[in-house]
């Protein structure tokens, strides 16, 4: 397990109060998750903290074994059949595990492998673990290809919400990094009356909001010419994520393989995380003039893509499978979806158990 460093957690403590301060006594929980999560140096995903695996704070499904990364590679196969160009843009890499394990399992399937990282500690890991791979600094152009996210969506910073008999407020951080609620802003507001987001509610729900969705699914449209957009992530289709029985919200803290609650707690120590509304991603992707081209549990996705279970297998590999196949584990809190534009064929990976219709 890695060991706290209170010293850079006091430092970003020092920062982001000196922001609070500036704003007036209090910033919006979005503001301070972003701070957390993404201040250069000392926010949770731009220090040098080990984060993924048994010795980090949590485990991805890339760092499981080899099954993941081999569905996601037939899946991959299938589509550059149909495709310009044989190009893979993987976005938020983390461990670079994935990367590594497409590069070896495609071979020269593949043409270019790309990676849009914004932590530059994780830059330098990702080229250890996978030397071919190409870092860009901002999305390319005319890209045909496909793009990859895995446990991103879950990772941008989320307004967090209160709607009771007051109507809807949002809660903000204070200069005693306390939560407060005040006045909604104009962009939360906006984003109720666009979803009728009030219609899932009950009193006293507390919940959150992803607001960076739209904005980036319409950038991966603009910079995609032909091809599909993967996303692997853990949530809910809307009337799932806002059930009445989840009124406190699905925001979590990880830190050294423990979960809780409490995201004002060591910033920049624990990853802040909130499940994904897979609704409001299908949303941004018609919208901007993507084709939903899927939505399934992870466990159908990998089945879909040939993933075998073998009885006669390794305790190891069988303990693998059940994480991600299990509905009590990865298989079906985790979604995969796919956005395509400019392709006609029907990925393998939904081919069976769609559940496109219950976005």
């Amino acid at each position: 397990m890695h060991s706290l460093d209170i010293m850079s957690s006091n430092s970003l403590n020092d920062l982001i109060l000196e922001h609070i301060i500036d704003m007036g006594g209090m910033i919006r929980f979005e503001d301070f998750m972003k701070l957390a999560l993404y201040t250069p140096g000392l926010g949770y995903y731009s220090s040098n903290l080990r984060k993924f695996g048994k010795y980090g704070d949590f485990v991805t499904a890339p760092e499981l074994g080899q099954a993941f990364s081999s569905c996601i590679a037939k899946q991959c196969q299938q589509l550059f059949n149909s495709l310009p160009q044989k190009n893979i843009l993987e976005i938020g890499a983390g461990s670079g595990q994935l990367a590594a394990d497409l590069i070896k399992t495609l071979g020269s399937d593949l043409e270019n492998y790309y990676i849009l990282e914004v932590s530059a500690d994780l830059q330098q890991r990702q080229k250890n673990i996978a030397p071919s791979v190409q870092h860009l600094h901002s999305l390319p152009q005319n890209f045909n290809g496909i793009i990859l996210a895995n446990e991103v969506l879950d990772a941008m910073p989320i307004a967090k919400f209160l709607h009771n008999s007051n109507g809807l407020q949002e809660y903000y951080v204070t200069s005693e990094f306390k939560f407060t609620t005040a006045a909604p802003s104009q962009q939360l507001v906006d984003y109720f009356v666009k979803t009728e987001l009030e219609q899932h509610l009950t009193d006293e729900y507390s919940s959150e909001v992803n607001l960076w969705i739209p904005g980036w699914i319409n950038s991966l449209y603009s910079c995609l010419n032909s091809g599909a957009i993967l996303l692997f992530d853990y949530g809910f289709p809307r009337h799932e994520y806002y059930h009445e029985q989840r009124n406190t919200g699905t925001l979590m803290c990880h830190q050294q393989h423990k979960s809780h609650t409490d995201p004002l707690y060591m910033p920049g120590q624990q990853d802040i995380t909130a499940h994904v509304d897979f609704t409001a991603v299908a949303e941004a992707g018609s919208n901007c003039g993507l084709d939903i081209a899927g939505y399934t549990s992870l466990a159908s996705f990998l089945l879909n893509c040939g993933l075998v279970y073998d009885f006669h297998s390794t305790p190891a590999k069988t303990a693998e499978l059940n994480l991600l196949t299990s509905p009590a584990e990865m298989g079906e809190l985790f979604k995969a979806i796919a956005l395509s534009k400019n392709i006609r064929e029907s990925l393998m990976g939904f081919e069976n158990f769609d559940r496109t219709h219950t976005l």
